[in-house]
């Protein structure tokens, strides 16, 4: 059962092209973002489309895939978890993020 805590699974279309940055040791952090649709009826009876944006961070091996693999437009499947952070701007406002670590990650379509 501990497996399923905090669990995330997201299919997608990547909105940017990737960001990767390596750091000293040659540890790499990919970052994208993922954009999921839902479909529903309005109280007109018309069909309309919601669309969610995510942010996603990869590192390591995941991170090596994306920056191969991965480019804008391109449909994913990524599996993490979701984490929360905060840090202050150059102005010295705090931020909060929230974003899914991904830890798999699945290419779809052509």
């Amino acid at each position: 059962m501990n497996a399923m805590r905090n669990k995330v699974q997201l299919i997608g279309h990547v909105g940017q092209e990737p960001e990767v940055k390596t750091f000293e040791g040659g540890k790499k952090v990919a970052n994208i973002t993922i954009a999921t649709n839902d479909y529903y009826t309005n109280d007109k009876g018309e069909k309309v489309e919601q669309t969610e944006w995510h942010r996603v961070s990869a590192w390591g091996k995941v991170a090596d895939i994306i920056e191969k693999y991965v480019t804008k437009g391109k449909e994913i499947c990524i599996e993490g978890k979701l984490t929360h952070r905060s840090y202050e701007d150059k102005d010295g406002a705090k931020r909060y993020i929230t974003e899914v670590v991904a830890n798999d990650i699945l290419l779809l379509g052509k």
